[in-house]
């Protein structure tokens, strides 16, 4: 069984939406929202489906435009059986550095969510990995569950979060020809810090790139885990998907 640990499928990605569900028919996924106004779609998809699963949070591309309501309306959330996520939240300095302090605020925030209601904190971290450890390091429970989404960082600081008890998010970028860093990491460390994810519709992996990425294309990163390490697939398959159901706590 694969475990899709981060995908969006959303009316606005998919024309067909359901048909991509199928293509994972006896998998799961992890269906993660960005923005508040994703929760009822998610909620939908986990109500409807056996085997979607939903983390829900305020990424930081809305810190500058997010309310106390939008936060009142992820707490309510927080406490449905198949929520099992608080995320993807975090920091990302890419476009914009101004507004630092109010990503901070805005992560922060969300983290004592997720230590409030035993949530796994989902991670994204764009242009501003030393930020997010920092953070990570002095906000988070120590019993609070932590994944970093799509990580990008360093072997040394995929090190640092590894002993923060954080799992590592490997996606399609690892099957890219000229990634280096996510390679070096993948055959230094331990196979048992990483879970599978697509970030679907984004971030389509090898040799798809240039169509639409979808959640049944994480076997094509669990292959390429395979290749790099020389262990077999199927027990890539295996250890990730157990990894994922601890992280998550995954009720099957």
């Amino acid at each position: 069984m694969l475990i899709d640990t981060h995908c969006h499928i959303s009316d606005e990605d998919y024309e067909n939406k359901e048909e991509i569900i199928k293509h994972m028919e006896n998998n799961i996924m992890i269906v993660s929202t960005a923005s508040p106004k994703d929760i009822k779609e998610v909620i939908d998809l986990c109500e409807k489906h056996k085997n979607i699963y939903g983390t829900i949070g305020i990424h930081p591309e809305f810190a500058n435009t997010y309310t106390i309501d939008d936060l009142n309306k992820i707490e309510k959330y927080l406490t449905h059986s198949k929520i099992v996520g608080i995320g993807e939240i975090g920091l990302d300095y890419h476009y914009t550095k101004e507004n630092k302090e109010k990503q901070k605020e805005l992560f922060i925030k969300q983290i004592k969510l997720a230590d409030k209601y035993k949530k796994t904190i989902v991670i994204h971290s764009r242009d501003a990995i030393e930020d997010t450890y920092n953070i990570i390091k002095q906000y988070k429970n120590k019993k609070t569950k932590c994944n970093m989404h799509c990580f990008s960082g360093s072997l040394e600081m995929a090190e640092r979060f590894v002993n923060l008890g954080v799992t590592l998010g490997i996606g399609g970028v690892l099957t890219f020809k000229n990634e280096k860093k996510l390679k070096e990491i993948v055959t230094t460390l331990d196979i048992h810090n990483f879970v599978l994810e697509t970030d679907s519709p984004y971030l389509t992996p090898e040799p798809l790139r240039g169509k639409k990425n979808e959640p049944k294309n994480v076997q094509l990163v669990a292959a390429k885990i395979s290749q790099l390490t020389g262990i077999k697939y199927a027990k890539i398959v295996e250890i990730t998907s157990q990894t994922a159901i601890r992280q998550f706590d995954l009720k099957l």
